[in-house]
Protein backbone atom coordinates (compact mmCIF):
# COMPACT_ATOMS: atom_id res chain seq x y z
CA UNK A 1 0.00 0.00 0.00
CA UNK A 2 0.95 3.43 -0.78
CA UNK A 3 0.15 6.97 -0.09
CA UNK A 4 0.97 10.31 -1.75
CA UNK A 5 2.86 12.75 0.72
CA UNK A 6 4.62 16.14 -0.40
CA UNK A 7 5.78 14.40 -3.74
CA UNK A 8 6.50 11.13 -2.94
CA UNK A 9 4.73 7.83 -2.61
CA UNK A 10 5.51 6.48 0.97
CA UNK A 11 5.03 2.26 0.90
CA UNK A 12 3.74 0.82 4.23
CA UNK A 13 2.84 -2.89 5.02
CA UNK A 14 0.30 -3.12 8.12
CA UNK A 15 0.41 -6.79 9.85
CA UNK A 16 -1.71 -7.76 13.18
CA UNK A 17 -4.27 -6.18 15.22
CA UNK A 18 -4.82 -4.01 18.32
CA UNK A 19 -2.69 -1.36 19.91
CA UNK A 20 -0.61 1.08 16.70
CA UNK A 21 3.15 0.40 16.46
CA UNK A 22 5.28 2.11 14.50
CA UNK A 23 8.50 0.72 13.36
CA UNK A 24 10.78 3.26 11.32
CA UNK A 25 14.19 1.30 9.86
CA UNK A 26 17.53 3.01 9.48
CA UNK A 27 19.02 4.92 6.63
CA UNK A 28 19.76 2.53 3.95
CA UNK A 29 17.55 0.00 5.48
CA UNK A 30 13.44 -0.84 4.46
CA UNK A 31 10.65 -1.48 6.17
CA UNK A 32 11.48 -5.71 5.55
CA UNK A 33 14.01 -5.20 8.15
CA UNK A 34 11.92 -5.31 10.73
CA UNK A 35 10.64 -9.34 9.16
CA UNK A 36 12.34 -11.43 12.06
CA UNK A 37 10.20 -9.77 14.57
CA UNK A 38 6.58 -9.00 12.56
CA UNK A 39 5.14 -12.47 13.37
CA UNK A 40 5.85 -12.41 17.27
CA UNK A 41 5.07 -8.46 17.65
CA UNK A 42 2.06 -8.99 15.30
CA UNK A 43 -0.05 -11.09 18.51
CA UNK A 44 0.16 -7.98 20.75
CA UNK A 45 0.36 -4.55 18.09
CA UNK A 46 -1.01 -3.47 14.66
CA UNK A 47 2.37 -3.09 13.61
CA UNK A 48 2.73 -0.32 10.43
CA UNK A 49 5.88 -0.59 9.06
CA UNK A 50 6.82 1.85 6.16
CA UNK A 51 9.97 2.50 4.19
CA UNK A 52 11.23 5.95 4.78
CA UNK A 53 11.23 8.10 1.64
CA UNK A 54 13.77 7.12 -0.99
CA UNK A 55 14.20 3.76 0.38
CA UNK A 56 13.04 0.48 -0.66
CA UNK A 57 9.80 0.77 -2.45
CA UNK A 58 9.16 4.92 -1.44
CA UNK A 59 10.30 7.76 -3.47
CA UNK A 60 11.85 10.38 -2.72
CA UNK A 61 11.73 13.60 -5.36
CA UNK A 62 14.08 15.36 -3.72
CA UNK A 63 17.76 15.14 -4.57
CA UNK A 64 18.08 14.88 -0.55
CA UNK A 65 17.18 13.23 2.64
CA UNK A 66 16.11 15.09 5.74
CA UNK A 67 14.77 13.43 8.65
CA UNK A 68 11.97 16.19 9.45
CA UNK A 69 10.71 16.23 6.07
CA UNK A 70 10.52 11.75 6.78
CA UNK A 71 8.69 13.18 9.73
CA UNK A 72 5.88 14.32 8.14
CA UNK A 73 5.51 11.77 5.77
CA UNK A 74 5.34 9.32 8.91
CA UNK A 75 2.74 11.84 10.50
CA UNK A 76 0.40 11.91 7.34
CA UNK A 77 0.60 8.35 7.38
CA UNK A 78 -1.02 7.90 10.59
CA UNK A 79 -3.83 10.54 9.53
CA UNK A 80 -3.91 8.25 6.14
CA UNK A 81 -4.80 5.67 8.75
CA UNK A 82 -6.76 7.34 11.73
CA UNK A 83 -4.26 6.40 13.85
CA UNK A 84 -4.03 9.84 16.99
CA UNK A 85 -1.36 7.97 18.85
CA UNK A 86 0.83 4.86 18.43
CA UNK A 87 3.81 3.67 20.70
CA UNK A 88 7.04 3.45 17.79
CA UNK A 89 10.17 1.94 17.49
CA UNK A 90 13.26 3.50 15.48
CA UNK A 91 16.61 2.79 14.53
CA UNK A 92 19.38 4.95 13.76
CA UNK A 93 18.05 7.46 11.15
CA UNK A 94 14.26 6.02 11.83
CA UNK A 95 15.04 7.09 15.88
CA UNK A 96 16.03 9.91 14.24
CA UNK A 97 13.03 10.86 12.57
CA UNK A 98 11.00 9.75 15.54
CA UNK A 99 12.36 12.35 17.47
CA UNK A 100 11.39 14.87 15.11
CA UNK A 101 7.45 13.12 15.51
CA UNK A 102 7.75 12.95 18.88
CA UNK A 103 8.80 16.96 19.41
CA UNK A 104 6.67 17.65 16.74
CA UNK A 105 3.58 16.30 17.89
CA UNK A 106 4.64 15.02 21.51
CA UNK A 107 0.65 13.44 21.79
CA UNK A 108 1.21 11.36 19.18
CA UNK A 109 3.78 8.68 20.57
CA UNK A 110 2.93 7.33 24.00
CA UNK A 111 6.05 5.14 24.49
CA UNK A 112 8.71 4.70 21.77
CA UNK A 113 12.34 2.87 21.72
CA UNK A 114 15.45 5.17 20.29
CA UNK A 115 18.19 2.76 19.11
CA UNK A 116 21.45 4.41 17.87
CA UNK A 117 19.78 7.63 17.31
CA UNK A 118 21.34 11.35 18.06
CA UNK A 119 19.65 14.88 18.50
CA UNK A 120 22.92 16.19 16.14
CA UNK A 121 25.83 15.03 13.93
CA UNK A 122 28.72 15.04 15.39
CA UNK A 123 32.01 15.60 14.09
CA UNK A 124 33.25 11.78 14.33
CA UNK A 125 29.85 11.24 12.51
CA UNK A 126 30.94 13.96 10.19
CA UNK A 127 34.05 12.63 9.21
CA UNK A 128 32.60 9.16 8.42
CA UNK A 129 29.63 9.88 6.63
CA UNK A 130 32.09 12.73 4.25
CA UNK A 131 33.42 9.33 3.09
CA UNK A 132 30.87 7.17 2.45
CA UNK A 133 31.04 4.96 0.00
CA UNK A 134 29.61 1.54 -1.32
CA UNK A 135 33.01 0.32 -1.42
CA UNK A 136 33.71 0.34 2.55
CA UNK A 137 31.21 -1.98 2.86
CA UNK A 138 31.72 -6.07 3.02
CA UNK A 139 29.88 -8.16 0.12
CA UNK A 140 27.11 -9.51 2.45
CA UNK A 141 26.16 -5.73 3.65
CA UNK A 142 26.12 -4.77 -0.29
CA UNK A 143 23.72 -7.80 -1.29
CA UNK A 144 21.67 -6.54 1.92
CA UNK A 145 21.52 -3.37 0.16
CA UNK A 146 20.13 -4.63 -3.07
CA UNK A 147 17.27 -6.89 -1.98
CA UNK A 148 16.33 -3.85 -0.15
CA UNK A 149 16.29 -1.23 -2.74
CA UNK A 150 14.17 -2.09 -6.03
CA UNK A 151 15.30 0.83 -7.93
CA UNK A 152 18.50 -1.00 -8.34
CA UNK A 153 22.09 0.98 -7.95
CA UNK A 154 20.77 4.17 -8.75
CA UNK A 155 18.61 4.22 -5.58
CA UNK A 156 21.22 2.91 -3.80
CA UNK A 157 24.10 5.81 -5.38
CA UNK A 158 21.30 8.31 -4.36
CA UNK A 159 21.01 7.12 -0.93
CA UNK A 160 24.89 7.15 -0.78
CA UNK A 161 25.35 10.63 -2.16
CA UNK A 162 22.23 11.63 0.59
CA UNK A 163 24.25 10.11 3.39
CA UNK A 164 27.33 12.04 2.35
CA UNK A 165 25.53 15.33 2.15
CA UNK A 166 24.33 14.65 6.34
CA UNK A 167 28.29 15.48 6.75
CA UNK A 168 27.76 19.50 5.78
CA UNK A 169 23.74 19.32 7.09
CA UNK A 170 23.69 21.75 10.33
CA UNK A 171 19.44 22.22 10.40
CA UNK A 172 18.24 19.06 10.34
CA UNK A 173 18.79 17.66 13.78
CA UNK A 174 19.95 19.86 16.50
CA UNK A 175 17.34 19.04 19.39
CA UNK A 176 18.71 21.11 22.51
CA UNK A 177 16.90 20.05 25.57
CA UNK A 178 13.72 22.36 25.58
CA UNK A 179 12.96 20.74 22.28
CA UNK A 180 13.49 17.20 24.00
CA UNK A 181 11.46 18.29 27.62
CA UNK A 182 8.18 18.08 24.62
CA UNK A 183 8.24 14.73 24.28
CA UNK A 184 5.64 13.14 26.56
CA UNK A 185 6.43 9.79 25.34
CA UNK A 186 7.51 7.23 27.81
CA UNK A 187 11.10 6.51 26.36
CA UNK A 188 13.91 3.63 26.21
CA UNK A 189 17.45 5.12 24.78
CA UNK A 190 19.51 2.24 23.42
CA UNK A 191 23.29 3.46 22.70
CA UNK A 192 26.19 1.25 22.35
CA UNK A 193 29.02 2.23 24.19
CA UNK A 194 31.46 1.67 21.04
CA UNK A 195 29.18 3.51 18.37
CA UNK A 196 31.68 5.27 15.09
CA UNK A 197 29.34 7.97 14.62
CA UNK A 198 28.00 9.20 18.30
CA UNK A 199 29.81 8.97 21.28
CA UNK A 200 27.66 7.81 24.25
CA UNK A 201 27.48 11.07 25.84
CA UNK A 202 24.95 11.81 23.50
CA UNK A 203 22.19 9.58 24.69
CA UNK A 204 23.30 10.51 28.50
CA UNK A 205 22.32 13.72 27.63
CA UNK A 206 18.92 12.68 25.92
CA UNK A 207 18.03 10.46 28.62
CA UNK A 208 18.61 13.55 31.03
CA UNK A 209 16.41 15.75 28.73
CA UNK A 210 13.74 13.72 27.90
CA UNK A 211 10.74 13.12 30.76
CA UNK A 212 10.12 9.44 31.48
CA UNK A 213 13.11 8.16 29.87
CA UNK A 214 15.26 4.93 30.62
CA UNK A 215 19.03 4.27 29.24
CA UNK A 216 20.44 1.29 27.76
CA UNK A 217 24.04 0.88 27.39
CA UNK A 218 25.47 -1.63 25.46
CA UNK A 219 28.68 -2.50 26.95
CA UNK A 220 31.24 -3.26 23.50
CA UNK A 221 28.06 -2.83 20.99
CA UNK A 222 28.65 -0.24 18.39
CA UNK A 223 25.78 1.48 15.52
CA UNK A 224 22.50 -0.35 15.72
CA UNK A 225 23.85 -3.29 18.36
CA UNK A 226 21.06 -5.20 18.90
CA UNK A 227 21.43 -7.79 15.88
CA UNK A 228 23.24 -10.87 16.01
CA UNK A 229 23.46 -12.58 19.47
CA UNK A 230 21.91 -9.46 20.84
CA UNK A 231 18.71 -9.41 18.72
CA UNK A 232 16.71 -11.88 21.36
CA UNK A 233 17.17 -9.77 24.51
CA UNK A 234 16.48 -6.62 22.58
CA UNK A 235 13.22 -7.92 21.20
CA UNK A 236 12.17 -9.30 24.86
CA UNK A 237 13.29 -6.50 26.20
CA UNK A 238 11.75 -3.78 23.82
CA UNK A 239 8.44 -5.90 23.40
CA UNK A 240 8.30 -5.49 27.52
CA UNK A 241 8.52 -2.25 27.45
CA UNK A 242 6.01 -1.58 24.99
CA UNK A 243 3.70 -3.34 26.62
CA UNK A 244 3.93 -1.80 30.11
Amino acid sequence: MTIKQNGAEIYYQLFGAGDPLLLLHGFMGAGQDWAPLTADWAAHFQLIVPDLRGHGRSSNPSPGFRHDEAAGDVLALLDELGVSACKAVGVSGGGNVLLHVATRQPDRVKAMVLVSATTYFPTQAREIMRAYSIDMLPEPEREALRRRHPGGPAQIDALFAQARAFADSYDDLNFDRGNLARITARTLIVQGDRDPFYPLQISVDMAAAIPHSSLWVVRGGGHGPIGGERWPKFVATALAFLRA
